[in-house]
């Protein structure tokens, strides 16, 4: 995007609206810390457990996280370990949200204090317009991936899921339930903010795309085309008059032809007469 004077404002706040928007998907995503508990009423009620509490965060390598269930057999406890590793889509996603957050501010100050020089050569926009389209499809791509990971991790995470894992839950002397389930409200917001990032991105591919030298040269040309165009229609009108003026010394020619026809018909006439 070319910042003149009059969209230097403008400018301005597009650039720190990507800026933000950026914080906001990595920080929602890569700031997030979770918890559920469920709970084990054993028919003995002294190995019973009423608040087991499993906490997991981001990266979201829930075969990781680790927590202690009773047996209902006296004393006797297992550990078991959630399901499900997400952390390439999670970080995938944050990495990404990081480099354009990185690459949107080295452009602000670009377009800002060194407007001249980017404008020296076709290379500055040439290699914004590229920077630009390679994050609109990896805005797209992350923003997919940590989707379709959240959903998992919500499943893999879901207290009624979380008591199948547990050996005394299989019991049905034994009763289990959910205490408390994790809140998705800061995760959910990630991946709307993951994809608003996408639709500005992408935006801003055609304000990018008109300051390289594939546009210019595509205006060039089609400047000069009207410019044909307009030359061939003012020479009609001379052209129309040379053949106004052709056609009138055509007509002057057969009239001509036409008296003197008459002049040598006229005496043929009258020696007929006589």
């Amino acid at each position: 995007m070319q910042c003149d004077d009059n969209m230097l404002i403008w400018c301005f706040v597009f650039s720190i609206t990507l800026q933000l928007f950026a914080i906001f998907a990595f920080a929602t995503c890569g700031a997030y810390t979770g918890q559920l508990r469920v709970s084990v009423d054993c028919m003995e009620k002294a190995s019973s457990n009423l608040s087991i509490s499993i906490d997991f965060a981001y990266p979201f390598r829930l075969h990781q996280v680790s927590f202690e269930a009773p047996l209902c057999e006296g004393m006797r406890r297992e550990r078991l370990f959630l399901t499900g590793d997400y952390s390439s889509s999670a970080e995938f996603f944050v990495i990404i949200a990081v480099f354009a957050f990185l690459f949107s501010l080295m452009a602000t100050i670009v377009y800002i204090f060194f407007q001249k020089k980017y404008h020296e050569n076709s290379r500055g926009p040439l290699i914004d317009f590229v920077v630009t389209v390679i994050f609109s499809f990896m805005w797209l791509v992350s923003s997919s991936a940590w989707a379709k990971a959240l959903s998992d991790v919500k499943i893999a995470t879901d207290p009624d899921e979380v008591q199948l894992l547990i050996s005394a839950c299989k019991d049905q002397t034994n009763k289990c339930g959910s205490v408390l389930g994790p809140r998705w409200s800061g995760l959910n917001t990630s991946v709307v903010f993951g994809f608003l990032n996408f639709v500005l991105w992408a935006g801003n591919i055609w304000f990018v795309f008109k300051e390289t030298g594939w546009h210019r040269g595509g205006s060039r040309y089609a400047g000069r085309a009207s410019g044909k165009q307009g030359g061939t229609f003012t020479q009609q009108p001379y052209n129309q008059s040379s053949f106004e003026q052709s056609g009138n010394y055509n007509t002057q020619g057969n009239l001509d032809q036409l008296s003197e026809y008459r002049q040598v018909g006229g005496p043929t006439s009258y020696s007929n007469q006589m």
